[in-house]
């Protein structure tokens, strides 16, 4: 006599499954057809399906017999990240971890490299990838795939907190020879090098923004796809929430653990309100979201929001994001700095400088600011789509009206502005709209114009564009987010154009902003002092 038993079995290559048995019964083969993953063995007449809390979960609700073995092998398969110890030291690492970075490390390590980090936005999901690398000093390829507005960034961040380390930026569509551990790609070129990188064979693959692999048809998806058969470890990173569009995530998950959802027909179907609209089949909804995030959770997944962390956190994080410049906005800007270097030879020495006229070297210098800035537009813009998608709202400061025009020709009725010229009433309304309504997830003002005087604290995220010329006039502007009020931590990011006069003017303005915290009065430099001592540094 067949039973109606759920028990553990194991397939020829070594993967475990769960294996079902019943008598036949026509609503009983309808019960275990809503299994994810479930398939049936005709030659031993049996059903079998992934091991997963929800198969185990419905299969009990049914009453079926589950053996204890199975629930065994699923709660080994689980990992509670509050029950995890926090790595307590990594040799090498140049930088300290929070501690909630730490137990992320050993989430990573408990996985065997194989997860999911979803943490929100500025808790430092790429620094846990990379203290894990360090931690594995035995993995000799790794291949980390970003979206372009991000490559340097990862670099800068490698760079911070290994010690020595041997990496490289691909770039172009014409492959040449790898011979670095780490190699760092964007998801746009990655088809154009992956025959290349699959002989090369990485042993570990990092996917930051992940969600950049959702569209099957797309290059970049089969590539990484390919690639992710041939590595031992598949690491990936995404501040979006899955349960808003967990489409999007369906490629990561079968890249991470192929085994969780084997069969995207059945995870549309449960989790993304699959219909059909007379043209297609639409699978951009999302449904039974708990379910999903719970069995994430308990697999592959590990996600931490700011609120949960905040005893971690400094009231200010400041994160500085290098953006590469187009190639034809790089050889524009490199000729206007050559005429400025010209101009600094030509009046060497600060009493020259200072008896040349203001207005000539301000001249050259707002030329430089304005090439590097509109140079740095795409992968800027690219930066804050990818930002919004969390969901989290951001506010940015500009000081040319081009760039704020450009951001809101980008962002509609996403985004509301002030500038110059925004009056009284209608700056209020701007305010009110952003501080109020959920759909309003972007503020750009300019740093004169909004930099004092309102509460932007609907958001605990702030981003520069550009520049102001005094440290003051920079805190003023962090901290129409960060007031009495805010409850969050606040992030600065400083997205800047690489080695150009906008990293020159941030490093001083850092240097004038330590004294400035010391000084008691208050007092700080002007325009003037920071414009002399810009070009008495400029080499």
């Amino acid at each position: 006599m067949i039973e109606r038993k759920a028990s553990l079995a194991r397939y020829k290559n070594g993967d475990y499954v769960i294996k079902i048995t019943f008598p036949f019964d026509e609503m009983d083969v309808r019960r275990v057809k809503l299994l994810p993953g479930r398939k049936y063995n005709s030659t031993g007449k049996f059903w079998t399906a992934p091991i997963t809390e929800i198969a185990i979960e419905g299969l009990r609700t049914w009453k079926w017999d589950v053996d204890d073995r199975l629930l065994s092998y699923l709660k080994k398969g689980r990992t509670n990240i509050n029950e995890l110890k926090p790595i307590t030291e990594i040799k090498g690492l140049k930088k300290t971890l929070y501690d909630y970075q730490k137990k992320g490390v050993a989430f990573i390590n408990a996985k065997h490299g194989r997860a999911l980090i979803a943490d929100e936005m500025g808790l430092g999901k790429t620094v846990q990838a990379i203290a894990w690398l360090q931690m594995h000093p035995e993995i000799k390829r790794v291949l980390i795939v970003v979206p372009a507005s991000l490559k340097l960034n990862w670099k800068r961040e490698i760079e911070m907190w290994m010690p020595n380390p041997d990496v490289e930026i691909l770039n172009g569509t014409t492959p040449y020879s790898v011979s670095s551990r780490i190699v760092i790609i964007n998801y746009d070129i990655l088809s154009s090098w992956s025959k290349g990188l699959l002989v090369w064979k990485p042993e570990v693959i990092v996917a930051d923004e992940v969600q950049y692999v959702k569209s099957n048809k797309a290059q970049r998806t089969k590539a990484i796809k390919k690639l992710a058969k041939v590595t031992n470890h598949f690491i990936a990173l995404s501040g979006t929430p899955i349960v808003n569009r967990p489409i999007e995530f369906f490629n990561a998950i079968q890249m991470i653990d192929p085994r969780l959802y084997p069969n995207y027909w059945q995870f549309t179907e449960r989790y993304c309100g699959r219909k059909h609209t007379g043209f297609g089949w639409n699978v951009n909804g999302a449904t039974n979201t708990k379910e999903l995030h719970t069995t994430l959770k308990a697999t592959i997944m590990i996600r931490r929001l700011k609120s949960e962390v905040l005893k971690d956190l400094p009231d200010k994080i400041y994160s500085f994001f290098p953006l590469e410049m187009t190639a034809d906005g790089y050889r524009e800007y490199k000729s206007a700095e050559k005429n400025l270097l010209e101009w600094i030879r030509e009046n060497k020495g600060r009493a020259a400088a200072e008896r040349a006229s203001n207005a000539t070297v301000l001249a050259e210098i707002e030329v430089l600011k304005q090439l590097a800035v509109r140079a740095k537009m795409d992968h800027a813009i690219n930066w804050i789509e990818d930002f919004l998608d969390t969901g989290e709202k951001l506010v940015v400061f500009a000081t040319h009206k081009f760039v704020i025009e450009q951001l809101m020709l980008r962002f509609g009725n996403k985004a509301v502005k002030i500038d110059g010229s925004v009056s009284g009433t209608k700056r209020q309304l701007a305010v009110d709209k952003f501080q109020g309504d959920a759909e309003t997830r972007l503020f750009v003002g300019n740093i004169q114009a909004a930099g004092v005087g309102i509460t932007l604290t609907a958001a605990s995220n702030v981003a520069f564009l550009e520049l102001p010329w005094t440290p003051g006039a920079l805190v003023q502007a962090e901290d129409r987010c960060h007031r009495i009020g805010q409850k969050d931590s606040v992030t600065i990011y400083y997205l800047l154009a690489e080695n150009t006069i906008e990293e020159r003017i941030a490093k001083l303005l850092d240097e004038k902003k330590e004294v400035l915290s010391r000084v008691l009065d208050g007092e700080e430099p002007d325009q003037g002092s920071l414009l002399m001592e810009l070009i008495e540094n400029y080499e």
